[in-house]
């Protein structure tokens, strides 16, 4: 054990990357990086397993070395790096903008935006405090370090940050009545309004949200990702809109597809 592991079993990767367990012993480790190496999906994945743009790790290190993919608007030639919940992976030659979100399932999901919405990505508060010579700051869920924020801005908001200059353009409190998205947990993906927010002193914060289907669940504070103000989300949601459906309800929505098919 000398130094930090450089390998990663296949069986050992994260569900959510949807590797299959027989083509090979090994599955691209994350780098170290802004994302954690469970909640994260590295590039390679991203490429050649979701899109299908490559066959092969050479291929895929083939198309980053051409600096052809960016990252939140920084070219990334990394293969294995880490790239997490709503980062922006542009490809300029192909005209492709895609924000990395959990579909209702809680997988990471290829999400098409368009070229105006690439340029602005969402941010969670982690931290914010005062640094060196008393200049207040915040860091974001993606190590993102914002100094002399709106004194407003506080842990568990959600700030607006526009990628080219990196600077704070709007923030959303979080508070009941606004929306939010489901980080981690049994609901993740799932997408809805904040109805309570429960205190737990020397405890887990426990927040109950109600979806669009008026159903209630409720998640701990920290698995909670608030993602527009009021109803109204500030970036376009993937398929399904993070409504989490039932068994039942899933299979009368695939019979129901399947005999408008087959009419």
């Amino acid at each position: 054990a000398r130094g930090p592991k450089k390998h990663m079993k296949r069986l050992a990767a994260p569900k959510h990357w949807m590797l299959d367990k027989l083509t090979g012993t090994y599955a691209p480790k994350p780098s170290a990086g802004p994302h954690k190496q469970r909640e994260c999906l590295p590039l390679i994945v991203f490429l050649r397993n979701r899109l299908k743009y490559a066959l092969n790790g050479r291929e895929v290190r083939n198309i980053l070395m051409q600096r052809l993919v960016k990252v939140d608007g920084k070219v990334r030639t990394d293969s294995t790096y880490p790239t997490g919940f709503l980062d922006v992976i542009s490809i300029d030659k192909t005209d492709e903008h895609f924000r990395l979100i959990y579909d209702i399932k809680g997988r990471f999901t290829v999400h098409r935006i368009t070229a105006e919405e690439g340029k602005f990505k969402l941010g969670k508060v982690r931290r914010c405090q005062l640094g060196a010579g008393g200049i207040p700051y915040v860091v974001t869920h993606d190590g993102r370090t914002v100094r002399f924020p709106d004194p407003l801005i506080k842990v568990n908001d959600t700030v607006k940050i526009d990628l080219e200059s990196g600077k704070i353009v709007d923030f959303i409190k979080f508070e009941v009545g606004n929306l939010v998205m489901v980080t981690g947990g049994r609901s993740m993906g799932s997408v809805g309004v904040i109805t309570h927010r429960e205190r737990h002193h020397g405890g887990f914060d426990i927040v109950h949200v109600k979806d669009a289907n008026e159903r209630l669940f409720a998640t701990r504070l920290t698995n909670v990702f608030v993602i527009g103000a009021g109803s109204e989300p500030w970036i376009s949601l993937p398929k399904g809109k993070g409504i989490k459906l039932t068994i039942a309800e899933e299979r009368d929505a695939r019979r129901a597809k399947a005999t408008e098919a087959s009419a």
